[in-house]
């Protein structure tokens, strides 16, 4: 295993530390418990929007706290889920007094101790409202999860939240947003490679030189099928097909597409396998409004990408245009 880490136990705690380093503008990182929120937190009068999740998938979440989306974020160790003290004292420390929303993917430890937290959260006399995200079409059950897999709506959902939030909506307003997001993605996602989580020191699975897995969780998890590997064109094919049917996309409909690297796909790659999307959309009537390109949501140096398509409507046009700015999300500042 070569990383470029210090002991296996510090990972995390020296990359918020290193954050923090980086960022002093936008965020304020709390250890022990782990926890990033967004500089000057709590805002008052203002819905806070949490999310959070094993690290390994930087940047989601703590990249996404700032300006236009995130108020705080729980880093839980490598591929594990936050603990519910972590989530409860973010909550405490973002609470602007209209209340807060949770964005959970759906991972059986997310849900658990997301749940735990808004029990505490709602004793103190905090408003809560949790959405689970669940747009993975590849499975509809994994190692981790009861249900689909919550992957890449979640940016899209933390993103069009927090610009809700920013405009003055309502607890009840930021967490239909997150709904409607989740109600109009879906996903899916492919690895070339596996991935080396320190704690195990070994990959996550075995790919031969010239396999592919069609359909692979963010946590290394088995998808639809092992297969030889395709030019990236039929790629495309295999992961956007499922994806169109299982909303359905129709002729006409608006379309922000999603192109995610898992970690170790240079961004070349990725605008080969837009470029493909693109024509796809195009060839079905699509209308392809919105494009986000680049490693978002990753697995550790895993080689692969994931699709998510997103059916817009003129509020979610209007909402992912507003102003952002954190660490690893910026436009209109």
């Amino acid at each position: 295993m070569k990383k470029l880490i210090n002991a296996v136990d510090d990972v995390v705690a020296e990359a918020l530390e290193g954050m923090q380093a980086a960022h002093p503008d936008l965020v304020e990182v709390h250890l022990n418990p782990n926890y990033v929120v967004r500089r000057g937190a709590p805002i008052e009068g203002k819905v806070a929007v949490i999310s959070g999740g094993g690290s390994g998938h930087e940047p989601m979440h703590t990249g996404y706290v700032g300006l236009g989306m995130l108020s705080g974020a729980c880093p839980g160790a490598i591929f594990t889920s936050p603990t519910p003290d972590q989530i409860y004292e973010c909550t405490r420390q973002v609470d602007g007094g209209r209340g807060v929303v949770y964005v959970v993917k759906n991972y059986t430890g997310d849900v658990m101790n997301f749940e735990l937290a808004a029990e505490l959260a709602r004793a103190d006399g905090v408003e809560v409202e949790s959405v689970l995200i669940n747009d993975d079409v590849a499975v509809q059950d994994s190692l981790y999860t009861a249900g689909r897999r919550g992957v890449g709506a979640t940016v899209l959902a933390e993103r069009l939240a927090g610009a809700r939030a920013e405009e003055g909506g309502s607890l009840g307003e930021v967490a239909a947003v997150v709904r409607k997001v989740n109600d109009n993605a879906r996903s899916m996602g492919m690895a070339l490679t596996p991935c080396t989580v320190p704690a195990a020191g070994r990959p996550t699975f075995e790919l031969g030189d010239d396999e592919m897995e069609i359909g692979i969780g963010i946590h290394g998890e088995p998808g639809r099928e092992r297969m030889k590997l395709e030019p990236a064109d039929r790629v495309v094919d295999r992961l956007i097909e499922p994806v169109l049917q299982d909303l359905p996309f129709r002729r006409g409909d608006r379309v922000l597409a999603f192109v995610n690297g898992m970690g170790g796909t240079p961004l070349i790659e990725l605008y080969v396998v837009t470029r493909r999307v693109a024509q796809v959309l195009e060839e079905r009537g699509l209308r392809l409004e919105r494009t986000l390109v680049g490693s978002y949501i990753t697995s550790l140096e895993m080689a692969g990408c994931s699709i998510t398509l997103l059916r817009l409507d003129d509020e979610l046009v209007r909402l992912w245009d507003a102003p952002v700015h954190t660490p690893a999300l910026r436009w209109g500042v």
